[in-house]
């Protein structure tokens, strides 16, 4: 028996389409309406090539992507997603409210989503795999739902979310890049870390370091200027020995250098799942 995660208890989605993509015949656009505020959304959903899995990737973009990145971004289209297919497994790449950095509303979102890929497709060991806000949000949304997810790898992320807001806020004159992505978290968020803390708190994957018991592969750049690589060294700090976690820092590396390292961490959060079972 599948454990049963909080997801069980979220509303099922309102599929308003079900449609070709433009990515080839075997990716759907699936369009639906999110039950927190009404919003129209989207996601890309591939079929496993082995109909019998129950294993898929679940793919979150980064800051200034939209969800078809894996399908469009060139190297990543050139090198995430041919591993994915050789995989065998499913694919869903989600917009999620586009720069949401995994909110409350695109926790809820997410819930609603992968509960309906459960029932209509029987996705039933759910990686996740994300690179900057991708990586952000899916360490987040494993601190939320820990039993949701069966594996992650996390390329260059921000660990607190809270405390990532701060920095950006700090280095402003850096590039107008941080200036978005400090308005746009406090657009997910509702306001500062200072003004909502409480709606920070459940997100901030640092302060849910304990519930990271799945694979967890963390990737980042000694180097970058996006995400400071402290805090990926923080979260590391946090977990200690945890058997669990597989942690590669790159030396000279930028904020996209991570991206290159996909398949090694996929490959080692996959041969923890198969020693496992």
């Amino acid at each position: 028996m599948e454990p049963k995660t909080s997801s069980d208890s979220a509303r099922s989605l309102h599929v308003i389409r079900d449609e070709a993509s433009g990515f080839g015949a075997h990716v759907r656009r699936i369009t639906y309406r999110s039950d927190v505020n009404g919003i129209t959304d989207w996601a890309l959903l591939e079929r496993p090539a082995d109909s019998a899995t129950t294993r898929w990737i679940v793919n979150l973009h980064g800051h200034g992507a939209t969800g078809d990145q894996l399908y469009t971004r060139p190297d990543i289209r050139d090198d995430w997603l041919p591993m994915f297919r050789e995989l065998g497994v499913g694919i869903l790449a989600l917009n999620l409210r586009g720069n949401a950095w995994m909110g409350p509303a695109a926790a809820a979102d997410l819930r609603a989503m992968l509960r309906w890929l459960r029932e209509q497709h029987h996705a039933h060991q759910l990686i996740f795999v994300g690179g900057s806000m991708g990586g952000t949000s899916c360490l987040a949304y494993a601190g939320l739902e820990p039993t949701c997810v069966a594996g992650m790898v996390a390329m260059c992320p921000a660990t607190d979310v809270a405390d990532y807001h701060g920095w950006c806020t700090r280095h402003t004159d850096y590039h107008p890049v941080i200036v978005e992505i400090r308005d746009a978290i406090e657009l997910a968020y509702g306001g500062t870390p200072e003004s909502s803390p409480a709606t920070y708190a459940g997100h901030r994957a640092i302060l849910q370091a304990d519930q990271f018991q799945m694979p967890l592969a963390i990737i980042h750049g000694d180097d970058d200027g996006t995400i400071p690589v402290g805090q990926s060294r923080a979260l590391v700090h946090a977990m200690g020995d945890a058997p669990n976690l597989h942690y590669k820092e790159l030396p000279g590396g930028d904020h996209n250098a991570p991206l290159s390292y996909c398949r090694e961490g996929l490959t080692w959060v996959l041969d923890r799942l198969e020693k496992s079972e």
